[in-house]
């Protein structure tokens, strides 16, 4: 039904269940990837399973060095397709969290997806044509004790995908969100 031949999917988080499921999907139907996540073994197992070769880049987005490496990427190549995928969990009631246990959900969950949103969107516009997809949970809009980081980058990405998805629609830059409910993966 879909042919993506000749487009470019940035896929965050690719060395996890959905993203190596959506990585799957996209390959199948001819879309040229950008697989990154922070096990770069398991991304050169998902490298194999698939039909066609494709980019592999090992960065921990929670990080401002790993977020860099895929900006520049995403500045240098005409990426067309953003699946901001990448998200961790840090499980604790708000009373008793760290300052770190927030931080680096709100670093990988919700800042790694405005910057990489931001890297792409100037390609994305000059072509007129991209697609932008956000997988967040429906944790971000019922909440979950001890949840309170993640809930809230959850809740943080479907506001951005919002916004953009109006500053962005006129041309033909769509951005959406998938809000999966708790997926068995490891």
């Amino acid at each position: 039904m879909f042919d993506l031949t000749g487009n470019t999917a940035l896929i965050t988080g690719a060395s996890g269940g959905i993203g190596h499921a959506v990585a799957k999907a996209f390959d199948e139907k001819g879309a040229h990837l950008i697989l990154t996540g922070r096990d770069e073994l398991k991304l050169k197992q998902l490298q194999q399973s698939l039909k066609h070769q494709h980019t592999i880049v090992a960065a921990d987005i929670s990080h401002h060095v790993g977020r860099e490496k895929l900006i520049h990427i995403c500045e240098r190549l005409p990426v067309s397709m953003l699946i901001n995928n990448a998200g961790i969990t840090q499980y604790n009631i708000l009373m008793r969290m760290k300052e770190d246990e927030w931080q680096q959900v709100i670093d990988t969950n919700l800042t790694a997806l405005y910057r990489l949103s931001k890297a792409c969107l100037r390609g994305m516009t000059k072509a007129r044509w991209g697609r932008i997809i956000n997988v967040t949970s429906v944790v971000g809009s019922m909440g979950n004790a001890g949840q309170s980081n993640y809930a809230a980058t959850k809740a943080g990405a479907e506001g951005m995908a919002r916004s953009l998805a109006r500053e962005l629609g006129s041309r033909s830059v769509t951005v959406n969100c998938i809000a999966p409910g708790f997926i068995d993966t490891d």
